[in-house]
């Protein structure tokens, strides 16, 4: 019989008493734990539905020393990150992969170096389980703040900061983001154009390393003109900017490879401005396939990537490693454990529009 809405909780005890079994093998199945038998499982989940039975959080913490909680850290200013999409897409599939889990999700955003005490004192701080982070830098401290914390992480990207040539290597989850620039400049290599420029995001991330990398490969053994290349910071006004500087300098380029749809899309408002016809004069291609691609005009040609998927493969890949450390600690657990988690590389595909 299920507890009145207003008498009183149902307790653990009452849970063992109605399937016959001790407290401590009552606590072990709601919890997670291994080493009881499917048919004794079955007994107790029947009694907790029976019951309405909701486990108290603060106890089962202590029993099962996991919070619930996961830090989502994004190592850019809030403004940045509610003014991109690539941000926003990437979060839910973040937060979907983790509500399945039933895992809480507790966003922190990086405005300045004093915030990087302020998560190094959370995350040794116990309040989590582990952490995913993202859009880090070549300097960014927070990989050595993960695991002086000794935190599971799961980072968004490439690693290549200091130390990340370690093993066993850090778990993560990218693109394949030199193959993808590699189809964009081949396209538009296919579509006559010679004179193709390049606007890359920060060249302290391994994304826009990557992605110009691919642009030379495109190109071939010889050196690009260094007039084709200009960085755009991976914002809108940063492609705005750089586009008026690959005019001032090379003002014969027939194409454009943006490394992001939002440098893309303040490339063609630049191109509009002084009167460059697109595609017909120059032809411009994105990265990302996110909204701003369909809205932009012409609609933008761009390499697809599934950022939604990237951000549920993160979320898993954690879940996966947090659920390895507990079988590892679970002393009853027999049999192999799950799986080794390994890095995930997703795959990049031209998707062409109006703009080529």
């Amino acid at each position: 019989m299920r507890s009145q809405p207003n008498g009183p909780r149902p307790t653990l005890e009452a849970v063992a008493a109605l399937a016959g079994v001790s407290r401590a093998t009552a606590s072990r199945v709601i919890n997670g734990g291994a080493g009881v038998r499917p048919a004794v499982q079955e007994r107790v989940h029947r009694a907790v539905a029976q019951l309405g039975y909701v486990p108290n959080s603060a106890a089962r913490s202590l029993v099962t020393r996991r919070t619930g909680a996961v830090a989502v850290i994004i190592a850019e200013p809030e403004s940045r990150v509610f003014g991109d999409p690539f941000f926003g897409r990437q979060l839910r599939g973040i937060s979907r992969a983790l509500a399945r889990a039933d895992t809480q999700l507790l966003l922190m955003f990086v405005e300045g170096r004093a915030d990087y005490d302020r998560i190094g004192r959370w995350l040794s701080a116990g309040h989590v389980d582990g952490a995913l982070m993202f859009s880090l830098h070549r300097d960014d401290p927070l990989p050595a703040l993960a695991e002086r914390a000794g935190l599971p992480t799961v980072y968004g990207g490439r690693p290549d900061w200091a130390g990340a040539d370690r093993t066993p290597p850090p778990l993560y989850v990218d693109t394949d983001n030199r193959g993808g620039a590699r189809q964009a400049v081949r396209h538009l290599l296919g579509r006559g154009r010679r004179r193709i420029a390049v606007i890359t995001g920060p060249l302290d991330q391994a994304s826009a390393v990557d992605r110009l990398d691919g642009y030379r490969d495109a190109l071939g053994p010889a050196e690009p003109d260094p007039r084709l290349i200009a960085d755009g910071g991976f914002t809108a006004h940063g492609g705005e900017r750089a586009m008026a500087e690959l005019l001032r300098a090379a003002p014969d380029l027939d194409a454009v490879f943006a490394c992001s749809d939002l440098m893309a899309n303040g490339a063609l408002r630049t191109l509009r401005a002084h009167g460059r016809r697109v595609p017909d004069e120059v032809a411009v291609v994105g990265f990302d396939d996110l909204e701003p691609a369909a809205w932009a005009d012409p609609p933008l040609t761009t390499v697809r990537q599934d950022v939604e998927e990237m951000g549920r493969l993160m979320a898993q890949l954690l879940l996966r490693l947090l659920d390895r450390e507990k079988a590892r600690a679970d002393e009853t657990a027999e049999g192999p454990g799950p799986a080794e988690p390994a890095p995930i590389i997703t795959e990049a595909r031209l998707v062409v529009r109006e703009s080529t």
